[in-house]
């Protein structure tokens, strides 16, 4: 999320805005805020991943979306465009325009400088409000990294694991996937990696 917010606007507002405009904003508890541009290893990490999840569900009654889905996290205090947004089984959209998943199964967010607190945060206490979400996957731009929040059955507790070094691989058990990092750090130099978003 931006640092650079705009006016109040009502959710309503917000959908009317968004849905007209060129530019993608995310909205938090009645303010708007552009989204940032991101680096080129950010978006290499993303199309590693949507690459390795699409092949592995290919045959699953799962569908995938990277940072083009809005996801709404009641009560309606707040839609973001997660990096990676995953839903199993029927999909259920705020309305006809189908533009705005109310069900994930999981979300996957790549970590950059200014985003990080609030992605460990604020925006995972809300997302833990949303019944469907299984798994909440936070994974590094700077090193080989990848964490893992998994719901647990019956609970409201949440297990954490991590993957590091690029000869481990991180299971999904959500979605029934799992992935070498090796592969969704493909093409990423990390002694040359200087963030920037």
């Amino acid at each position: 999320m931006s640092a650079q917010p705009q006016h109040r606007v009502t959710p309503e507002e917000y959908l009317a805005i968004e849905r007209a405009a060129e530019f993608r904003s995310e909205y938090y508890d009645g303010v708007m805020y552009a989204m940032a541009g991101t680096s080129f290893a950010h978006g290499t990490i993303i199309w590693n991943l949507g690459l390795e999840l699409g092949s592995s569900l290919r045959n699953s009654p799962c569908r995938g979306m990277s940072n083009e889905l809005r996801v709404r996290v009641p009560p309606e205090r707040l839609y973001l465009y997660p990096d990676i947004v995953i839903v199993c089984g029927e999909r259920r959209f705020a309305d006809d325009q189908a533009d705005t998943l109310l069900n994930p199964t999981l979300i996957i967010e790549v970590l950059s400088k200014s985003t990080e607190a609030f992605d460990r945060g604020e925006k995972f206490t809300m997302y833990r409000r949303l019944a469907s979400l299984q798994e909440y996957v936070l994974v590094s731009q700077n090193k080989a990294q990848v964490e893992v929040y998994r719901r647990q059955p019956g609970a409201d507790q949440w297990l954490f694991s991590e993957k590091a070094g690029l000869d481990a691989s991180v299971r999904f058990e959500s979605i029934s996937c799992e992935i070498l990092l090796a592969e969704i750090y493909r093409d990423i130099d990390f002694k040359d990696l200087t963030l920037q978003s």
